[in-house]
């Protein structure tokens, strides 16, 4: 067949099914997954949404002053703590962590309003110190799960700068809160 065979009404017809078949596409798939627009509901149910991740800008200016952050946390063979700072979406977070040894650990986050079993980890890994920046995607509680898998004592050490408004301490011993508000 070659292209004077195709007749006019053919081409129309193959135009307006493609276009459709676009427009199906775009509601369906990539607004649900790059916008987070689900006119139809079909994009959660196939967990489609929010699949374009957080997004934050670059400057976001804040009411509050900043603080710092200095801790220490004894860990004896095979103990584990978690502690997190509450950061409000877009708030940022400079830290430095250091150990006397290697320890695991993960830094996550829990969205506000979400479970513990949810929540995102950022950098998971085995190391005796990290240094970095982390501005929060969403509002809620980020930081730091630590275990000292080896036979003896280490003790890691966190200095921080930023806007949080209190940390939490989550060991064997309880849940612990922290107030930097009234500091």
């Amino acid at each position: 067949m070659s292209s004077a065979d195709v007749q006019p009404r053919q081409l129309i017809t193959t135009v307006l099914l493609s276009i459709v078949l676009a427009v199906v596409v775009l509601v369906l798939f990539v607004l649900p997954a790059e916008y987070n627009i689900d006119a139809t509901g079909l994009g959660a149910k196939m967990g489609l949404t929010g699949m374009a991740g957080y997004q934050v800008s670059a400057l976001s200016a804040e009411e509050q002053s900043f603080v710092s952050d200095y801790v220490e946390f004894p860990l004896a063979p095979f103990e584990s703590i978690e502690y997190k700072y509450t950061l409000g979406e877009g708030q940022a977070l400079m830290f430095e962590w250091q150990a006397e040894g290697e320890l695991v650990f993960d830094f996550h986050s829990e969205e506000e309003g979400t479970l513990p079993e949810d929540s995102v980890s950022f950098s998971i890994g085995r190391d005796d110190s990290q240094r970095g920046t982390y501005v929060a995607p969403y509002p809620g509680v980020h930081g730091w799960f630590w275990e000292n898998r080896g036979a003896e004592e280490v003790t890691v050490k966190l200095k921080t700068t930023g806007f949080f408004t209190e940390s939490t301490t989550y060991s064997p011993s309880g849940e612990f809160k922290r107030d930097f508000s009234v500091d």
